[in-house]
Parts: structure tokens; C-alpha cells; sequence
């Protein structure tokens, strides 16, 4: 095994295994919140293997077992935003998504391992590439309504490939999957147990990926993931949530929770961008969509308002700006899918 330094990066290291090459996310501590840097390592990997004939396969993986990457650094982007400006922050934020579609255009297979948390931010890194891998642990989920912000990073592509409503649920309750219903929903494509991920490995450094897992299992025992699609089947947001009310289980008792802690626009934001994401052709598409929304919403005092509530003093009390879903502005949230 051999061990190359990025110079002037942290958070990632890069090693050689045989014919893989594996890219580690090193922030244990920050449960690998991408950040520029971060972003910048991967890039400057993947441009040393691109064209190295010893390197057949690349491995995308944490050096923690608690997490592959819990999402975007936040705090990083709160503080960009209270000292340089909304589109500064944007500017960042763009820089990291356009490694994300590297990861998901490169020519060599990429495999990710989903291990423990990836959400949001860990979703565009490894949720677009050729092969993506979960375990019992895993827990994935776009959780963006939580924060002012709506599915970005691509998220908004997957979950408008998932099953029936399902992917629109989770699009505006930010609902978390396992991974059995990772590789239901589309986000992922198997599930092995944390405890062959290191056998997995070995076999990617001697063998070509694509006769890796012809071997394996590409689908879990099946499994439903629509519970509660009639509700979400709606012209709009409000009706769901009648619907809901009517149905009173405890899963649907659980997505009202979830609806009236998160951003009332955002949870619009995230309505219609789900559907439009579903007629966009390819996940350029979707990205091109969901960066002029991101573009706005930064903007928006939400966003700086979710980040401190969740993140900075974690009173969870954010004060909305409108508090309610009634009183969002139709038009405002059109204007974020607009030029």
C-alpha cells in the first residue's frame, strides 16, 4: 500500500491498494463535513488517477465508521455568509457541486462505501457514482427543510427516481432511510455488512469492480417503500397535510412532526423543485435547477436562521420568516427556479 500527500489539503487523504485507489475522507470530528478544501482534495485525486494506467478503480471512503459525510459544513458557510455575503456563500457552495458531478461523470468506476451517516452534502458525493454501498449502519437522508434550505447536491434527481411519492416525502420531511430502503429508494445500489466492507475492498484492489459485484446481491429482499403515498399524492403541499391528519398513524403523526419543525418555504421549495426534478432529463439537469434555487435561498434570512437554531446555538427554536406555510409567498418561491 502506498500513501500520496495532497499538499495544502485537509480532510482527505489518498491511498494506492493494488489497482484501487482510495479516497479517505479524514474530518472525524466534524462527522467529514465537506468543505472547500476537502472538495479540492478529492478533485486534485481524482485528476493524479485520471490517467494512471496502475489505478483501475477508485474507493471513496470515511476514515470513521460513524459517518461518510454528515453533509455540508454548515458553520463554514454560516460564517462566510455573516462576513462576505450570500454570494460569496453560493460561490463556495458551487465550487463543492461541481466536484460532485466530477465524481459522478468520471471515467473510471468510482465505488462509495455509505458506512454510518450520509446526508445531504455526503449524498452528492457519494450518491451519484457507479457503485454505491450500504450496511446495517447506514443512515441517509436530505434533511435540507430542517435548515432553510431545500434537496440540493443532486439530492433532488434521486429522490424524484424513487418510488411512487416516496422520494417526495422524504424531499420535504428530510425523512432518514436504512440501507435496505437506501437501495429501495435508488440512493444506493447494494447492501453488505460493515463487517465485509474490508473483504470488499481487497477484492476492488485485485479485481476489476464490475466482476466484484456481479458477484454480489444487487438487491436487498424487497421491500415497501411507499407507506403512505396516497397522502403525498396532492396538488399540493396544505391538501397533504389534511390528508395526513385524516389518516392518523403513527407514521403519519411522525411526518406532521417533522412538517411543522421544518422551514415553512423550504418545505414549498422543496414541493415544487421535486417535481421539476422529475421532468428534468439528466442529473446536470437536476443540478442546474437546484443551484439557481440554492442561489436564492441562501439569500433568504432562513438559511443563516436554520444554520444558528440547528448548529451554532442548537436552541432548536428558529424563527421562520413566514412561520407558517399558509403565508409563504407563491410567487417567492417560483422566483427560486428562475434566472
Amino acid at each position: 500500500m502506498t500513501e500520496q500527500t495532497l499538499s495544502a489539503v485537509s480532510g482527505v487523504r489518498m491511498q494506492q491498494e493494488g489497482h484501487l485507489g482510495r479516497i479517505i475522507l479524514d474530518r472525524p470530528k466534524r462527522l467529514n463535513a465537506v468543505d472547500i478544501s476537502m472538495a479540492s482534495g478529492i478533485k486534485a485525486a481524482l485528476q493524479i488517477w485520471r490517467n494512471d494506467p496502475s489505478i483501475h478503480t477508485i474507493l471513496l471512503e470515511s476514515s470513521s465508521t460513524r459517518a461518510f459525510c454528515a453533509g455540508g459544513d454548515l458553520r463554514a458557510i454560516h460564517d462566510c455568509l455573516k462576513a462576505q455575503g450570500a454570494l460569496k456563500a453560493y460561490d463556495l457552495m458551487q465550487r463543492v457541486y461541481d466536484v460532485m458531478l466530477l465524481l459522478a461523470d468520471y471515467k473510471k468506476p468510482i465505488v462509495s462505501f455509505l458506512d454510518g451517516v450520509a446526508m445531504g452534502g455526503g449524498i452528492g458525493l457519494g450518491g451519484h457514482v457507479r457503485y454505491r454501498v450500504v450496511t446495517e449502519t447506514s443512515v441517509l437522508a436530505m434533511p435540507e427543510t430542517a435548515i432553510g434550505l431545500a434537496p440540493d447536491a443532486g439530492g433532488s434527481w434521486l429522490l424524484a427516481r424513487a418510488p411512487g411519492f416516496s422520494g417526495l416525502r422524504r424531499a420535504v420531511t428530510g425523512g432518514r432511510m436504512n440501507g435496505a430502503e437506501s437501495v429501495a429508494m435508488g440512493f444506493a445500489d447494494i447492501l453488505v455488512s460493515s463487517a465485509s466492507l474490508t473483504d470488499l475492498k481487497e477484492a476492488l484492489s485485485i479485481e476489476a469492480a464490475e466482476h466484484v459485484f456481479a458477484r454480489l446481491h444487487s438487491q436487498p429482499e424487497s421491500l415497501d417503500v411507499q407507506d403512505l403515498d396516497f397522502c403525498y399524492d396532492a396538488p399540493n403541499i396544505l391538501q397533504v397535510i389534511e390528508k395526513l391528519k385524516a389518516e392518523g398513524s403513527e407514521e403519519a403523526q411522525e411526518d406532521l412532526e417533522a412538517l411543522s419543525r421544518a422551514c415553512p418555504f423550504s418545505v414549498q421549495v422543496a414541493w415544487y423543485g421535486w417535481h421539476r426534478a422529475r421532468a428534468a432529463s439528466s442529473l446536470h439537469e437536476a443540478f442546474a435547477l437546484e443551484e439557481n434555487m440554492v442561489r436564492h435561498m441562501v439569500a433568504r434570512p432562513d438559511f443563516v436562521e436554520g444554520i444558528r437554531a440547528r448548529l451554532i446555538d442548537k436552541d432548536n427554536k428558529p424563527a421562520w420568516m413566514p412561520p407558517t406555510l399558509t403565508e409563504v409567498n407563491e410567487q417567492e418561491v417560483q422566483n427560486c427556479f428562475n434566472n
